[in-house]
């Protein structure tokens, strides 16, 4: 699927993206009033059509079980495709808020690779709560 977006990428002549590139390129396009309220709202919108598009899918398609054991190969590329453009807004509002807040999307991703690798370390990968 990766090569597939690159091969189209490179079809439109741009490079692929890094985080920095996407922020400065996204951000520009940041037009709202005030900060943060809008693009924690606009994000949990956006993660609500997620959920929508896929529910939609199961509904709607003759599938037994919803658990999915490779949704690449079990989707269509058309509704996975779908689903990517949701997730690029879902992105998008990502960026705002972490922007908002003095973040870099790098910075985020560290931090979230850092916990993660806390957890996995301590085995504390299932269960819930942010202390875990």
């Amino acid at each position: 699927m990766m090569r597939e977006l690159v091969e189209e990428i490179e079809l439109h002549d741009e490079a692929p993206l890094n985080f920095e590139e996407y922020e400065w390129r996204s951000m520009d396009t940041a037009i709202y009033p005030g900060a943060l309220l809008y693009p924690i709202l606009g994000l949990v919108g956006e993660a609500g059509e997620v959920a929508e598009k896929v529910k939609k899918h199961f509904r709607d398609g003759n599938h037994d079980d919803v658990q999915m054991s490779d949704p690449e190969r079990e989707m269509s590329p058309e509704f996975r495709r779908e689903l990517a453009k949701e997730l690029g807004d879902v992105l998008w509002y990502v960026t705002a808020v972490a922007s908002d807040i003095g973040y870099s999307l790098e910075e985020v991703a560290l931090l979230n690779l850092d916990k993660l690798q806390s957890r996995q370390d301590r085995d504390q990968l299932h269960g819930s709560g942010d202390d875990r």
